[in-house]
């Protein structure tokens, strides 16, 4: 992340950069996400780390063997039965995501 702002990007593109960190880490990253985004750049973020996403998202896409099946808030997202039953199960969202 710090190679890639040192290049003052208008758009920050991130691709799993949570793989590999433990939850201090994880969170530490969430916040800066949140930081780059309330200065003013734009940050796409793939990831697989849901709780994550759905913590530091203003808009979240969803996509399932190459298809969009969710676009909208975290919360919208959140409550899509197409989200839930590719990716969160019926439990998920009260358990990890609330």
């Amino acid at each position: 992340v710090a190679r890639a702002l040192a290049t003052s990007p208008q758009v920050l593109l991130l691709d799993e950069p949570a793989s590999g960190l433990d939850e201090g880490e994880t969170e530490r990253l969430g916040e800066l996400v949140l930081e780059l985004a309330a200065d003013g750049h734009a940050v796409l973020l793939v990831e697989h780390d849901i709780a994550m996403v759905m913590r530091v998202s203003s808009r979240v896409v969803v996509l399932d063997n190459g298809v969009i099946i969710a676009n909208g808030s975290p919360a919208e997202v959140r409550a899509n039965s197409l989200v839930q039953d590719a990716y969160l199960g019926p439990s998920v969202e009260t358990e990890v995501l609330a």
